[in-house]
């Protein structure tokens, strides 16, 4: 088993192993472990410590495949207090980005005096070592990303709702330090997956982008999200969540969804 989810070959160029394995198809990577890796790059692009990743937004374009990444950003507005970065990402040899990602920079300061309105605390914040694990995962989706997490369910889970906490023990990069916030979105895109309103054997139901908006900057350790799964009449559907860390809620995350079945 590998000691982490990518190594880098340098150049912005980086090795993926088992852990990033998707579920749908075993020649692709999860959207989770390409999702954390970009916002990784995006963090190390031009850092600035005074500066919170407040939104970033992902579409997918085509399969994520198993195969060599790369990474390229840029700065598309720069400023003082307000930036806008963009990633590409490819994998293998293809010129044709699989993943375009937008991410706005905020310059941080002091309004702790009038913070608040954050959702309540999701349950099992308290001690998530003490829930339950999700042995039955694998039942529900195979591929070496879901095998790769530690999940905890803080209570009953019916079809389209329902919480987790997770965690894992690899990082996301070997030799290279990774951000919190990074390390954090390594986890938010399994919302789809995680109290599903159909059998994934029997309906597929892929999401095409992901964004996530954060209020503050993510405390990694257990990784709360809160999920609500909408299937539409017409094909499509709408997973949102409510993004947790141990200290309280930190942000929320939607994914549009194709839906294709039965099969």
């Amino acid at each position: 088993m590998s000691e982490s989810y990518y190594r880098a070959l340098g150049a912005g160029r980086y090795e993926p192993t088992v852990h990033t394995q998707g579920a749908w198809r075993e020649d692709e990577q999860h959207m989770g472990a390409p999702s954390a890796l970009i916002a990784h790059c995006i963090e190390r692009h031009e850092p600035r410590p005074d500066m919170l990743l407040s939104r970033i937004s992902y579409d997918i374009l085509g399969v994520i495949g198993l195969a060599v990444t790369s990474v390229e950003i840029v700065t598309v507005r720069p400023g003082r207090t307000i930036e806008l970065v963009e990633a590409v990402l490819r994998t293998g040899a293809s010129d044709r980005p699989a993943i375009r990602a937008r991410a706005w920079r905020l310059q941080t300061s002091d309004t702790s005096a009038v913070a608040g309105g954050a959702p309540d605390p999701l349950p099992g914040h308290e001690d998530p070592d003490a829930l339950p694990a999700w042995r039955e995962r694998s039942d529900v989706w195979p591929g070496g990303f879901i095998a790769a997490l530690d999940i905890r369910r803080p209570g009953p889970v019916r079809p389209g709702r329902g919480s987790v906490w997770q965690r894992t023990a690899y990082p996301l990069v070997v030799g290279e330090d990774t951000t919190d916030t990074a390390r954090f979105l390594l986890h938010v895109d399994t919302a789809n997956g995680m109290a599903v309103r159909q059998d994934p054997r029997e309906w597929l139901f892929p999401n095409l982008d992901l964004t996530v908006h954060l209020h503050r900057r993510p405390r990694y350790g257990w990784v709360g999200i809160s999920s609500e799964v909408v299937f539409g009449a017409d094909g499509v559907g709408l997973t949102s969540a409510v993004l947790h860390d141990e200290d309280g809620a930190v942000g929320r995350a939607e994914q549009t969804l194709t839906l294709r079945g039965p099969r």
